[in-house]
C-alpha cells in the first residue's frame, strides 16, 4: 500500500532488462533533506494509521548432538525444528546466509511473488553483504522483495541509533528494490504512535495479499527473519526480564525504557516472530559465546532469554562463526 510504504523520490528507471539499476539505486536517504518530515517530494516517507492485536509462543531448548564436518559443524536441537550451523570465520558464515537467502528469495517469488524479509539491526546487516555481490546481485528478483524491520529505535532515519540508516548503508541502497517497497517506520511520532503506525501498515499488507497470515496463530507470516542476538541474549527489541517478552495480543509494540539505549523504540512481538515461515539467528563473536552456550548447552535454567524464545511454525537455523560457538 503506498500510504504505508517508505516513497521518497521516485524510483530510477531500469537501465536495461535485467533491471540493473544506476549506483544510486533505492534513494531514500537524502542527506540534505529533513528526515522527520513527512513526506519529500510529495510522497510518503513511511507508514501511516494506526491499530494493533493477537497471541504468543515460547519453547524450551535442550542439547543433542554435535558432529564436524570439515570446516563447518551442525547440530539439531531440541528447540522446534532448529539447526545450528557452525563456520570457521564470519566471511564463510556471510556466504552462507547469502546463499540461504538467495534460495528462499526464489521459492517465494514463484510460489507467491513476493518475498516478505524482516531484518534487525546490528552485526547482521554486516553479515549480509554477500547479497550485493555477484552472483546474488544479479540474479535475485529485487522488484519482488519487501523489506521490514523487526525492530527499530525511535530516532530520526539519518540517526547514527537508526537502524534504517544502518540497512540503507549497507545494503538497501546497494540492490535495485522499489522504494515503495521499503517499510520503514514514522520517525515524527512518539514510540508509541509509531508501533500502533507500524501494525497498521502490516494490516494494509494482509488486506492486499503481500503479506501472508498464520493460519495457526493469526498473525502476520513473514517468509524470512533474518536476526541478529544481543550480548544478553535479546532479539529485536525484547530484552531478559522485560514484560514485553510475554506480550500476547500486539503485532508490534513500543518500549520507551530499553535497557540498550536508545530508550525508545518498536518492536515486533514474540507471536509475529514466531509465526514466521523461516528465521535465521545470525550470530558471531566469542562476547556472544556465553549465551549460545547457556541457550543451546547444557544449561538447565528455567528462566528462558528472549532468543530462546524464538520458535517459528517453519524453520529455525542458527548461523553461528566459531567464536561464538566456542563453548558448544
Amino acid at each position: 500500500m503506498a500510504e504505508c510504504a517508505l516513497n521518497l523520490a521516485s524510483s530510477p528507471p531500469a537501465l536495461s532488462a535485467n533491471l540493473r539499476i544506476s549506483p544510486t539505486r533505492f534513494s531514500p536517504l537524502r542527506r540534505i533533506l529533513p528526515l522527520t518530515s513527512p513526506s519529500v517530494a510529495g510522497k510518503p516517507l513511511f507508514c501511516s494509521h494506526l491499530h494493533r492485536r493477537n497471541s504468543v509462543l515460547s519453547t524450551n531448548s535442550s542439547r543433542s548432538q554435535f558432529r564436524t564436518k570439515s570446516s563447518m559443524a551442525e547440530k539439531v536441537t531440541g528447540i522446534s525444528k532448529a539447526e545450528v550451523k557452525v563456520y570457521d570465520s564470519e566471511e564463510e558464515l556471510a556466504v552462507a546466509l547469502a546463499k540461504y537467502t538467495a534460495d528462499l528469495s526464489e521459492k517465494f517469488c514463484k510460489e507467491r511473488d513476493a518475498f516478505t524479509v524482516v531484518v534487525s539491526g546490528g552485526s547482521l546487516i554486516k553479515s549480509l553483504r554477500k547479497l550485493v555481490e555477484p552472483p546474488y546481485i544479479d540474479s535475485i528478483d529485487w522488484s519482488k522483495w519487501h523489506v521490514f524491520w523487526v525492530d527499530e529505535r525511535v530516532v530520526p532515519k539519518d540517526h547514527p541509533d537508526s537502524n534504517y540508516l544502518l540497512a540503507y548503508d549497507g545494503f538497501l541502497s546497494k540492490i535495485p528494490i522499489p522504494a515503495g517497497h521499503v517499510y520503514a517506520i514514522n520517525d515524527a511520532l512518539s514510540a508509541e504512535a509509531a508501533a500502533d503506525d507500524y501494525e497498521t501498515c502490516l494490516r494494509h499488507l494482509v488486506k492486499s495479499k503481500i503479506l501472508d497470515i498464520s493460519k495457526e496463530s493469526g498473525f502476520p507470516k513473514f517468509d524470512v527473519m533474518l536476526l541478529g542476538m544481543g550480548p544478553d541474549g535479546h532479539v529485536a527489541s525484547l530484552f531478559p526480564g522485560h514484560p514485553l517478552v510475554h506480550e500476547k495480543e500486539k503485532w508490534v509494540t513500543f518500549i520507551k525504557d530499553s535497557p540498550k539505549p536508545p530508550p525508545n523504540r518498536i518492536t515486533f512481538t514474540f507471536p509475529v516472530i514466531n509465526s514466521s515461515a523461516n528465521i535465521a539467528l545470525a550470530i558471531v563473536g566469542a562476547g556472544k559465546a556465553d549465551v549460545v552456550h547457556k541457550s543451546l548447552g547444557d544449561d538447565k535454567s528455567s528462566d528462558l532469554l528472549p532468543v530462546q524464545m524464538v520458535s517459528p511454525e517453519g524453520e529455525l537455523v542458527w548461523f553461528l562463526d566459531k567464536d561464538a560457538a566456542l563453548k558448544l
